[in-house]
């Protein structure tokens, strides 16, 4: 792991803002306790490298604040971000020793972070914890299954639409479990990443958001934030139904009540009937 500031551990599960949201959900009693000895917490600033692609990968944890970015890199150089992780994803493998993806801190973040090690020993010790994760594994899977249709079956257009609808369900989620979409989208990714986690490029992204602007369905605040104008043509935009978006982020290392692009890859009238916005 590389360098990042401590934070004063004191009490660390039981102010923890995601406790009840993330695989800890399901520690109480001694388990928390245990949690909260081989737990520490750490701060990385944008662009910083918690763990790199193939090394030993010695810590697991759970994004606390902040997001991270799952980078994995060709032969011939380039790069490919395979997951954004928000607020009570779990980063790393666990049971495995190398990172097979690079995790870098796509914005500011705040990271709960147990040895691995120690961490897995409390897994198998502990089948409801290790159960909760099982869960964020299978759903790791099912986000990346559902994320290949997106990026193979559905136009730019729709890919930043339902990215946007995205985020904004992903961002209230992890404020709030009573929440109803607002307005507001704040993107907390650049341009340039938002191009490569959707395999378009920067200019596309901006084509394309200039053009939802133009139609009256977002109104453009800056780079990264939005106010949505006219939600259900944003959502008919998307090539989905509403209903899709459980307020989950697509991409690997997905948990079941807060990430994943949508189980459903339905394609909707209303989203064929504006693909001419497309570069």
């Amino acid at each position: 792991m590389r360098a990042g500031s401590h934070v004063n551990p004191t009490q660390k599960c039981d102010l923890c803002p995601i406790q009840h949201r993330s695989v800890c959900a399901a520690a109480d009693g001694r388990i928390r306790t245990d949690l909260n000895r081989i737990s520490h917490r750490r701060t990385f600033a944008a662009g910083e490298t918690i763990v790199g692609e193939a090394e030993e990968a010695g810590i697991v944890g759970n994004v606390v604040r902040g997001v991270l970015r799952m980078v994995r890199t060709m032969a011939d150089g380039r790069q490919q971000i395979v997951g954004l992780l928000f607020p009570s994803d779990m980063f790393g493998r666990v049971f495995a020793s190398h990172s097979r993806y690079a995790i870098e801190a796509a914005t500011d973040v705040e990271l709960c972070c147990f040895d691995r090690a120690a961490f897995e020993a409390l897994l198998v010790a502990n089948p409801d914890v290790e159960h909760e994760v099982l869960l964020s594994t299978l759903d790791e899977l099912d986000a990346a299954r559902d994320w290949m249709v997106l990026l193979g079956c559905q136009t730019v257009l729709e890919r930043v639409a339902a990215f946007l609808i995205i985020v904004r369900h992903r961002m209230m989620k992890t404020a709030s479990d009573g929440w109803m979409p607002g307005p507001h989208i704040s993107v907390p990714i650049g341009r340039r990443d938002m191009a490569t986690y959707l395999g378009t490029t920067v200019e596309s992204i901006s084509r394309t958001i200039r053009a939802m602007a133009r139609r009256g369905v977002i109104r453009i605040i800056d780079a990264q934030n939005f106010e949505v104008v006219r939600w259900d043509r944003l959502v008919a935009l998307s090539g989905r139904e509403e209903l899709d978006f459980d307020g989950r982020i697509a991409g690997p290392q997905g948990h079941r009540h807060l990430a994943d692009a949508g189980s459903a890859m339905r394609q909707t009238v209303a989203g064929r009937r504006v693909v001419e916005m497309e570069e």
